[in-house]
């Protein structure tokens, strides 16, 4: 899957499609295996991963046997293909593709297609009671809008990818709310004075009853999940659970949402979100990787007390650098990196274009190095970020 056919989690664009067609071929061959799933289906430019994974936390404490879909994985592929905390395992994904293998290569499917594939197929034999399916990128085109599921949930829209998506709010909305389906009900997290009726003109089309989780009081309910801006992604949580509490299959009590809430990384595995890794000095590391992430991100750095910021950074080659840069404190130390993957951008190009906005620090020719190195030169009461994109976090963890 990994060497011999297109991935854009390593190489970008030429891996994108702009069609569902071999979804729903791939869906065909397979049985249409979606069909025999009740699922919630859950897009945003931040935020969803977190979202899937509280949503299965709190489904698991209620005693459902919940498969989870999410991408991109840190560390072993199986980690985007989950039942009740537990990866697929090797045999099933050697076994999937072994059969389909010809079909594969005949239809030139995309390692996305093929893993949304796999994933439904496993999740149908496995016989889950509910399975909450991320998006992967945008929604109206993402492989996994070939299902109806019980609810849409889009978490909040930001400028991210807009090679693909589009350059404006209104345009990454549109292609975002392309999950909502007829008669469905959807859930947004967050949204702009750009966005919201983006999300009122498609749900009213299709005769979607719409809520907004931003609007919700509710408690804050504490989690295992501490970054700042997990307080909307709870709140859209709680509104979802609230939406499939009235319907009829399922059942989920308060106490059952506050303990899924409290052991979300104990019931999925999830790692990379605000996670501290050491206390003397505090280290943290977090996927965060487009301006509305990072924002946040920041600003909860700044709320630390520490003696000396040092900040290991690294980036894909298509982000962009003009948006993300100016966010980062110029007080920190540096250690620029590239990710081990095709994408990664080199460290020198990263470094130029961050002394231009006052970021100072030295190259390293590894993410590993680069950790180890800031690890050398901090002491106990100074604090460490490891971030800038995903792949830079699954290296050090």
């Amino acid at each position: 899957m990994f060497n011999q056919l297109p991935m854009y989690q390593l190489q970008g664009a030429s891996a994108y499609k702009k069609d569902l067609t071999n979804a729903y071929l791939l869906a065909n061959h397979l049985g249409n295996p979606e069909k025999n799933l009740k699922c919630i289906h859950v897009a945003g430019t931040n935020g969803k991963g977190s979202t899937s994974h509280m949503l299965a936390s709190i489904l698991q404490e209620a005693g459902y046997k919940v498969g989870l879909y999410t991408s991109p994985h840190l560390k072993d592929y199986r980690e985007r293909i989950k039942i009740n905390s537990d990866k697929i395992s090797e045999d099933f994904v050697c076994d999937f593709i072994n059969t389909h293998k010809e079909f594969f290569e005949a239809n030139e499917l995309s390692f996305f297609e093929m893993t949304v594939g796999l994933a439904f197929d496993y999740f149908a034999k496995e016989q889950v009671d509910i399975a909450i399916i991320e998006v992967g990128m945008g929604g109206r085109l993402d492989a996994t809008n070939i299902i109806n599921p019980l609810i849409s949930v889009i978490t909040n829209i930001g400028l991210d990818h807009t090679q693909f998506l589009g350059n404006t709010l209104k345009a990454i909305a549109y292609e975002k709310a392309g999950i909502i389906k007829p008669n469905i009900p959807v859930i947004i997290g967050e949204y702009t004075p750009e966005t919201k009726p983006v999300f009122v003109e498609k749900a009213l089309a299709n005769n979607s009853e719409i809520f907004f989780a931003s609007e919700l009081i509710s408690e804050n309910y504490p989690s295992d999940l501490i970054g700042d801006y997990q307080i909307h992604n709870k709140k859209t949580v709680v509104q979802t659970i609230a939406i499939l509490n009235a319907q009829k299959d399922f059942k989920i009590s308060e106490s059952q949402i506050k303990s899924g809430l409290l052991n979300v990384a104990k019931n999925t595995g999830l790692e990379g979100r605000w996670q501290e890794l050491g206390k003397f000095p505090k280290i943290i590391c977090d996927t965060a990787h487009n301006k509305n992430g990072l924002e946040v991100v920041m600003s909860q750095i700044q709320k630390e007390k520490y003696s000396t910021l040092h900040i290991v950074l690294g980036v894909v080659n298509d982000k962009d650098l003009d948006e993300i840069l100016p966010l980062f404190p110029k007080e920190a130390i540096y250690y620029f990196c590239k990710p081990n993957i095709p994408r990664g951008l080199d460290a020198e190009i990263l470094k130029e274009k961050a002394a231009t906005f006052g970021l100072k620090g030295a190259v390293y020719n590894s993410v590993s190095v680069s950790y180890k190195t800031a690890l050398q030169k901090a002491t106990d009461s100074d604090f460490i970020f490891v971030g800038g994109s995903t792949f830079v976090v699954a290296e050090i963890l």
